[in-house]
């Protein structure tokens, strides 16, 4: 404990700022680089961006719980979670500019910034190597002009 310094508030500041994340794609060879920070729940429900109605379905999914199964809400009230995050989250570019360009997060890009609030950017991590196995072992020249139908249940 002898050898701890004071952070200085300069680098609270920056740190503030959020870090620059790296989030799963829209589709292959397009990343979608974006700066988050971490808001923190007990902050968005005293400001009231987390209203009282949703704060069981919030804290059963800032628990680990999933989402409520008794509620017939259930992927409502998670959607709005999600957007609450991603408002309080997304610095650069804001998720208010993404919405007012028409950009709709796929729900693996709102699982990811829902992980990233919760964990930083460690919880990130399966997301790119997800990523980094999807590169098709061939080229595009190599392929054949043959469609593959998926094969129906």
């Amino acid at each position: 404990m002898e050898n701890l310094k004071i952070t200085p508030i300069s680098e609270l500041i920056e740190s503030s700022r959020g870090e620059i994340v790296v989030l799963p794609p829209f589709r292959e060879g397009c990343p979608f680089v974006a700066r988050l920070k971490r808001p923190s729940m007990l902050m968005l429900t005293k400001s009231g961006r987390i209203p009282n109605s949703l704060l069981s379905s919030a804290n059963k999914l800032f628990n680990g719980k999933g989402v409520d199964g008794s509620n017939g809400n259930t992927m409502k009230d998670a959607f709005e979670v999600f957007e609450t995050l991603c408002e309080a989250s997304f610095v650069e570019p804001t998720y208010a500019q993404l919405k007012e360009a028409g950009v709709e997060l796929t729900d693996e890009q709102f699982m990811a910034v829902f992980n990233y609030t919760q964990a930083g950017a460690k919880a990130l991590a399966p997301f790119r190597g997800e990523q980094a196995n999807s590169v098709p072992p061939v080229s595009g020249s190599e392929v054949s002009g043959k469609t593959v139908e998926a094969p129906r249940n």
